[in-house]
């Protein structure tokens, strides 16, 4: 197992190298503002048999958690996802059951996943071997269950600092589970946000664990292409010092500089619509980026849904700062209710408008339409439904990006990264997301949606009844009144021929 545990600063942030003192099994600072990395990477071998055989069945599977509290992040750590719960991957072949992934996602990340073989739907497929790549979302608003469950498969009961470590993940802004079989390697990366951090990693034996204070940098030699980084890092009982470094690699995703919020107009009704608002619509560009194109990433549960035909009408787009609907899951029932829908919701990807230059600079607004599903009754009349933000993000193309390698912050199986496959060398300059007013500190937006009223059921009931019997007992009578006038019209026939 190597380890990996970063502190990424921001530009300008300070640190002393004397603050910091290292031994061979430890290092240990003030406390700094930063974005905390703590990565795991295994090799499949390492893994327990159960798990291995569980990966067996996939090409390559990447689970994601994000949490829905308002959260800065630091270049190079810029991907952003929906709030949630997010699971991609690609099974070896068409016929792969699913049920042991929903069976170990149950247990390991709680009840709230409401997971079945069907479950899951399509994102994209790979021409050369027919295999689908497959998605699956769901709200998730902590890491509670999962740590237990991770104490209790983990830990010993004397092992306070196993705990601890584990317990913090209640306080992460993002995790990430990742498999790819090319690489015969399983990695888990926690992150947790940009605040105050207490510098302190200590390595176990037999494990490889590498400790980097590290910031943005911008020397001289840069590529446009490329993000600079320069800091401090040491390996655990292999080195007793920090060593300075400096390097840069190709970045796929960056930071717009600019912020967005979301909310749905009001009133809802049935067919709310969702509101996007940006700070600037200015596109980031540079020399080797000639197109760039702003879109919106949404992942809705089966509780509401978009109109696909309705999103194809560009006179209607252009009336909502919408260009096109790139991406909507299929198929999509526009009818059945919540509770009929077996999928867990669909994935949308739009093209916003793109602004002119002259209205670039100031706010811009977007509004996308959506459609309520029919809900199951509730007690009171009212059931309330959270629609997490979408991710929002300029997709610019970049001939130096193409046949760069991977740098070594790289996020990939967020989904719309694998809607882009087809245009190598897309560069994603991220929107940040921040809540709109009266929100809180929280990503989502809270729907009240009307339902029949369980306490006023019984009368519904009653009266539905009444005019069933009422309807039958009228077309009883109508039936009987016809039958008796033909019976006396053959008898008064009977007696005329007499």
């Amino acid at each position: 197992m190597r380890e990996r545990i970063t502190f990424v600063q921001k530009l300008g942030d300070s640190l002393e190298p004397s603050e910091l003192k290292v031994d061979s099994t430890t290092v240990s600072g003030p406390e700094v503002h930063a974005v905390r990395e703590e990565r795991l990477k295994f090799s499949v071998d390492e893994l327990p048999s159960e798990l291995q055989t569980l990966l067996s069945d996939f090409q390559g599977l990447d689970i994601k958690w994000v949490t829905d509290a308002y959260h800065e992040t630091v270049s190079p750590l810029l991907s952003r996802l929906p709030p949630g719960f997010h699971v991609v991957f690609t099974p070896r072949r068409p016929d792969t059951s699913l049920d042991s992934l929903c069976s170990a996602l149950v247990e390991l990340f709680g009840d709230d996943i409401y997971c079945s073989n069907e479950s899951f739907t399509a994102l994209s497929k790979a021409q050369s071997t027919g295999v689908t790549t497959l998605q699956y979302y769901q709200p998730l608003r902590s890491l509670s269950h999962l740590t237990r469950r991770a104490r209790s498969l983990l830990c010993r009961s004397d092992d306070t600092s196993c705990s601890n470590r584990l317990d913090s993940l209640t306080s992460a802004s993002s995790l990430d589970i990742a498999y790819d079989s090319d690489a015969n390697d399983f990695r888990v990366t926690a992150t947790w946000p940009y605040q105050r951090q207490h510098i302190h990693a200590t390595s176990r034996e037999g494990h490889r664990t590498e400790v980097g204070i590290l910031s943005t940098d911008k020397p001289k030699t840069l590529d446009p292409h490329e993000i600079g980084i320069s800091g401090l890092i040491t390996v655990l009982r292999e080195n007793k010092k920090l060593s300075p470094v400096l390097f840069s690699f190709a970045a796929r995703h960056r930071d717009a500089e600019s912020s967005f919020s979301a909310r749905f107009l009001s009133p809802t009704g049935l067919h709310p619509t969702l509101q996007l608002r940006l700070s600037s619509a200015r596109p980031p560009r540079s020399p080797e980026e000639q197109e760039c194109s702003l879109h919106a990433y949404l992942t809705l549960p089966r509780t509401i849904f978009p109109d696909r035909y309705q999103l194809s009408d560009p006179i209607f787009l252009a009336s909502k700062n919408l260009s096109a609907l790139r991406f909507a899951t299929k198929p999509v029932d526009l009818e059945a209710p919540d509770y009929a829908v077996p999928q867990w919701g669909l994935a949308l990807l739009l093209d916003l408008a793109t602004p002119t230059e002259s209205a670039a600079a100031g706010e811009f607004t977007a509004e996308i339409p959506l459609h309520l599903r029919y809900l199951a009754p509730a007690s009171g009349g009212y059931r309330s439904i959270e629609i997490p933000y979408p991710a929002v993000f300029w997709a610019c193309r970049d001939p130096a990006v193409a046949d760069a390698p991977l740098g070594p912050f790289e996020r990939s199986g967020l989904g719309y990264d694998a809607l882009f496959a087809d245009k190598p060398g897309i560069v994603f300059w991220h929107v940040e997301p921040k809540p709109a007013a009266g929100q809180g500190s929280r990503m989502v937006n809270t729907v009240r949606v009307p339902v029949l009223d369980m306490d006023k059921a019984g009368w519904v009931n009653l009266g539905t009844a009444a005019v069933i019997v009422f309807g039958f007992a009228w077309v009883v009578g109508r039936l009987a009144g016809v039958w008796l006038r033909r019976v006396a019209a053959e008898k008064e026939r009977k007696k005329k021929t007499q």
